[in-house]
């Protein structure tokens, strides 16, 4: 029959289409602070190698490098492939070897150090002998990470002076909106944002079909079938029978 060979909208396809317009709605992406300085992405956070004058290597005291960081804290380091980052990257920046600040102090609470962003050190490279007694004040210990090895020595907050400053910042997620330019935001999409995406797909979905049949039915010798209209006895060997028993019945 002809209205068999028509095409019409796939249940299957809606629904591909559904989530796939869902999925591009919530998805995300980062982007580093646009503050002017240069943001070197990496992983989900954004590090700025401060850097003085060209091929010239300045020396910092740790208030220092944590002013020039300005509202972000010193780098922070969790697993080996984020300090070979930083050991592959400071060659861009810095000429010769460099001792860079990391974010750490140590913690009178649970004596121990600890990073400034609040997480535990679960990640460390320390140097051979880190751990053997030293003058240093606990309370005046802070951490340098030595691009030449890679690994992190003890020194001291106040005497001491380093010529690496890396400053960090988590990445900011950007939503990628379906229906509109893309919007900066902090958090994660809410439940209630994902219900209202899916309603107005689902409504985009019905007033799709209803275009769909309306076009259907103004074609010339178009035949759209309707519930009400189809009968499955319709042309059936029984059709003629009940006509005829009707037949008899009537006085």
């Amino acid at each position: 029959m002809e209205w068999l060979r028509r095409p019409r909208p796939s249940l299957s396809a809606l629904s591909v289409l559904l989530v796939l317009l869902v999925n591009v709605q919530l998805s995300s992406a980062g982007e580093c602070p646009g503050d002017g300085r240069t943001w070197v992405p990496y992983g989900r956070s954004c590090y700025h190698f401060v850097h003085g004058e060209e091929d010239r290597l300045k020396s910092y005291s740790f208030q220092r490098a944590q002013s020039l960081c300005q509202g972000f804290e010193l780098v922070t380091i969790q697993s080996q492939e984020e300090n070979e980052f930083i050991l592959k990257y400071s060659p861009e920046v810095w000429k010769g070897n460099t001792n860079v600040w990391l974010g750490m102090y140590y913690d009178t609470s649970s004596e121990r150090m600890r990073w400034f962003k609040g997480q535990n050190s679960s990640y460390a490279n320390w140097e051979r002998g880190s751990d053997e007694p030293s003058d240093l004040v606990p309370v005046e210990t802070c951490v340098a990470l030595h691009t030449s090895t890679g690994q992190w020595e003890k020194v001291s907050c106040v005497d001491e002076v380093e010529n690496g400053v890396v400053c960090e910042t988590s990445q900011i997620e950007m939503m990628t909106c379906f229906f509109g330019p893309s919007i900066p935001g902090g958090q994660k999409p809410s439940m209630a944002l994902t219900v209202l995406v899916v309603l107005s797909v689902v409504v985009v979905m019905a007033i799709s079909t209803i275009i769909w049949f309306l076009q259907q039915r103004r074609r010339p010798g178009a035949v759209v079938l309707t519930p009400f209209e189809y009968d499955p006895t319709a042309g059936g060997p029984y059709h003629d029978r009940s006509g005829l028993v009707e037949a008899e019945e009537m006085p």
